[in-house]
């Protein structure tokens, strides 16, 4: 094993496909010559050549197409989206063609595409850098949306999501890319699209969340211990399809919840695990259901962006709240 950092591991499990499978390709803008904007794909053409890691033109419209016309002719693409604020005119391929292929033809054709994004705040980019529509994906039929937010499980993701025989949107918190560090063994072995991770038991309250939000989220789980409140915590890493048969069972334990996420409040994915909850575990709710998330707004400029994002005094206001009902 190896420790890298998640943009190490990306990298490395890019490599890895490219190696293990002649059909996988990787193209977006700057992605080969320059290794792309946060050098996740830096060395691989040197290492596979430019008719398998490829510059595109700056156009998020063809980077979508052409992957959904290369993966109905039997390619793997791996594209890149340069920012997840770049990806609303890429939605069109999504919805109405690469999510829709296998119906279309009646499952003849299958459509095996990566879409890659860097999303998320917190590295105070400019406007269109920081967004997090998750939402909006995950509400497509037919497409899989991941979120890692460890390096070991961006490196075991990205490989699931390759190897996936329907389109994946394979979302990189990009302030995690040099957070942290872990151990990653190269080893070719994917993680299971669709698992929650149950990072720490407890029996008080249950945490949920995603990406890059598990680091407010885990030191909201500690500050928490020392108050002597067991907080049980949930890496959700998929959100569509969701592991709500997790969730369910850590409510159903605990009697309480509370979600965490950075994308907007109003319809975001806190919204549906909350519907769920209350439509599967309501005999067990001992108080109502917390959302933590960002504000009904436009993801603010650099100076005021610390306090769109959602905070651990945050999470922690939420939880004694939801400890102290009655």
């Amino acid at each position: 094993m190896t420790d890298m950092t998640m943009i190490e591991a990306i990298r490395t499990a890019l490599g890895r496909a490219l190696q293990d499978d002649a059909d996988v390709v990787l193209f977006g803008e700057d992605v080969g010559i320059d290794g792309g904007v946060f050098r996740a794909t830096d060395g691989l053409i040197q290492r596979f050549g430019a008719a398998r890691v490829r510059d595109t033109p700056l156009s998020e419209t063809v980077i979508a197409g052409m992957a959904v016309g290369a993966a109905a002719h039997g390619l793997k693409p791996v594209a890149e989206i340069q920012f997840m604020g770049f990806l609303y005119p890429a939605i069109d391929q999504l919805a109405n063609h690469a999510a829709r292929l296998r119906n279309r033809t009646r499952g003849r054709l299958s459509c095996p595409m990566v879409l890659r994004a860097p999303y998320g705040g917190g590295i105070k980019a400019p406007e269109h850098h920081s967004e997090s529509m998750e939402a909006m994906l995950a509400h497509i039929p037919g497409l899989r949306v991941v979120i890692p937010s460890t390096p070991a499980r961006a490196y075991g993701l990205l490989l699931a999501a390759i190897r996936n025989p329907d389109p994946v949107v394979f979302l990189e918190p990009k302030r995690l890319y040099r957070a942290l560090s872990e151990p990653v063994s190269d080893d070719g072995l994917a993680l299971p699209i669709g698992e929650a991770v149950l990072e720490r038991e407890g029996g008080d309250v249950t945490l949920v969340s995603w990406g890059a939000m598990l680091m407010e989220t885990r030191a909201a789980t500690d500050m928490l211990a020392s108050e002597g409140i067991e907080a049980e915590l949930i890496d959700l890493s998929s959100l569509k399809p969701i592991d709500r048969e997790t969730v369910r069972t850590s409510v159903e334990k605990t009697g309480r919840c509370v979600i965490i996420h950075e994308a907007p409040l109003t319809a975001g994915l806190g919204a549906e695990i909350s519907a769920d909850l209350a439509e599967h575990c309501l005999t067990s709710l001992l108080a109502p259901i917390y959302r933590v998330a960002g504000y009904d707004t436009v993801m603010p400029y650099p100076r005021l962006e610390d306090h769109y994002m959602p905070s651990a005094v945050r999470i922690l206001r939420a939880v004694h709240n939801v400890m102290e009902f009655e």
